[in-house]
């Protein structure tokens, strides 16, 4: 996790604005929004493919990021829907839809496109949709992951979406792990141990796609280590009792183990791993908090020394086998 925890909340009108030197992007916010996802989505798929055998749970990788029209505001959502190309027939009110596409993905080698509703997958419909929207804004993206982990190895997928059609392809398995670009400018991340949340202002900050995948793969590295259910079962206080002592100690550890593990990630998508070194340093000096530093959090420089000492060592185990698995992933941190 990349700073404190916040609620989600839907998208409001007052999403991001664009990118500098985009003038049409940047005068229409979901248009960068749209193209926010539009960026991380292949860095995710490459992400969660690549490394996929290191990671103990696994899923089928369409190689889309999914949208809700629950959590976009009413306001808002007439323009979004034009801009996502969005069904709007009643079947598809309350659906989920895809955001972003990776180009080279195998959804979009299928066919499907931007906008496109996911009504079932393998047959079943995509449940709950009971649930209120602000109790659980994310059910419906869990109860379509449910189904993609489920999903049998080795037989192609069949979603059905718009008009009824059914589209049939084979999708590779990858970690397993479900991401949203949120509209906000806080430059932060966050992982909940299913779902990967990276903020419009994170995007951003970053200046290129191994800086990008620095801040995913970490991400990520929590999801695989299963690090929200090793702190609950640690019994790990959340809230401002985690700032302090045992609870802000064992936090900084996963955090730690997180920053290594993302140059495994990294290396094996083929990201350049002194990205994260660069990312890390930056992100350090604009927002390391100085003597404000989160107690949960390790200092950017002691970051930076992590993720060297990582990269090294990662080279060094690799010379002596091509094969050489992450150490942590047998080995993960005690937590007491």
């Amino acid at each position: 996790m990349i700073a404190a925890l916040l609620l989600v909340q839907p998208v409001q009108a007052t999403a991001p604005a664009g990118q500098a030197g985009e003038s049409a992007v940047a005068s229409d916010p979901l248009a960068n929004l749209i193209a926010m996802e539009a960026r991380v989505a292949p860095i995710i798929q490459r992400l969660v493919t690549m490394n996929a055998r290191w990671c103990p749970v696994t899923m089928a990788a369409p190689g889309w990021l999914l949208g809700d029209r629950r959590l976009y505001s009413d306001a808002v959502w007439p323009t979004a829907r034009a801009r996502y190309g969005a069904s709007d027939s009643a079947r598809d009110k309350d659906g989920l839809f895809i955001a972003a596409l990776d180009p080279n993905g195998p959804a979009a080698r299928a066919g499907l496109r931007l906008g496109d509703p996911v009504r079932t997958i393998n047959g079943t419909a995509i449940a709950p949709r009971e649930v209120p929207r602000d109790a659980a804004p994310h059910a419906r993206m869990a109860a379509a992951h449910a189904l993609l982990e489920t999903a049998p190895m080795q037989q192609p997928l069949v979603v059905e979406t718009r008009d009824g059609v059914a589209v049939t392809f084979a999708a590779p398995r990858g970690c397993a792990s479900e991401f949203r670009v949120e509209a906000s400018d806080n430059v932060q991340a966050k992982a909940d141990g299913l779902l990967v949340l990276i903020f419009a202002g994170m995007v951003r900050f970053a200046d290129d796609d191994d800086e990008l995948a620095t801040v995913i793969a970490h991400e990520l590295a929590h999801n695989i280590l299963r690090h929200r259910a090793r702190l609950d079962a640690a019994k790990i206080t959340r809230g401002l009792a985690q700032f302090f002592g045992r609870n802000a100690r064992l936090t900084k550890m996963t955090e730690e183990e997180a920053d290594r593990l993302s140059i495994w990630l990294m290396v094996g998508a083929g990201y350049d791993p002194a990205a994260a070194v660069r990312f890390w340093t930056n992100y350090g000096k604009r927002h390391g908090g100085g003597i404000f530093q989160s107690p949960t959090h390790p200092t950017w420089r002691r970051r930076v020394a992590l993720v060297t000492a990582e990269a090294e060592l990662l080279r060094q185990m690799r010379a002596a086998n091509p094969d050489a698995a992450p150490p942590m992933i047998a080995n993960p941190a005690v937590l007491k």
